[in-house]
């Protein structure tokens, strides 16, 4: 399947994905992981980017539906979706929201955790849920262990 697989090649288990990877968000995710596990090798905190009060709302309820649309090197978007990682010394997290700021389903964030993060076991990814957005927790070992490349 190459470096975009489907969905059903990656997971054996829920919907079929609905969107497809471009090559320009394919290229964006390569760069963002790269940057995250240079972070971790360098025992950097892996920080949100600074929020700017000066932007407007863009129709948000919440402020987490905001997170990372400021340009930084932790995050981007995928299909309809914009997605975020911030981190302590050991624990990565995974901001996932959708772009139009609709609510966003478990099975929809899991598509783009499964995009971003090829390889690493489900067992090993913790979900917080939500409505407007979901978090997915996993220590930096575990990335560095099992992310394909």
């Amino acid at each position: 399947m190459g470096s975009n697989p489907t969905y059903s090649a990656m997971r054996s288990e829920g919907p079929v994905m609905t969107w497809f990877a471009t090559a320009d968000e394919v290229q964006r995710r390569d760069r963002v992981m790269d940057a995250i596990l240079e972070a971790v090798h360098q025992g950097q905190r892996i920080r949100l980017p600074d929020f700017d009060r000066e932007k407007p709302n863009i129709g948000a309820e919440f402020a987490l539906q905001t997170v990372g649309i400021e340009p930084n090197n932790y995050g981007g978007t995928v299909g309809p979706c914009r997605y975020q990682f911030e981190g302590e010394e050991d624990l990565l997290h995974l901001i996932v929201v959708r772009t139009d700021n609709a609510e966003l389903s478990v099975a929809e964030a899991r598509e783009v955790a499964a995009f971003l993060l090829p390889g690493v076991p489900t067992a090993l990814i913790w979900l917080r849920p939500g409505v407007f957005s979901q978090h997915f927790y996993l220590g930096h070992d575990e990335l560095a262990t099992h992310l394909r490349r």
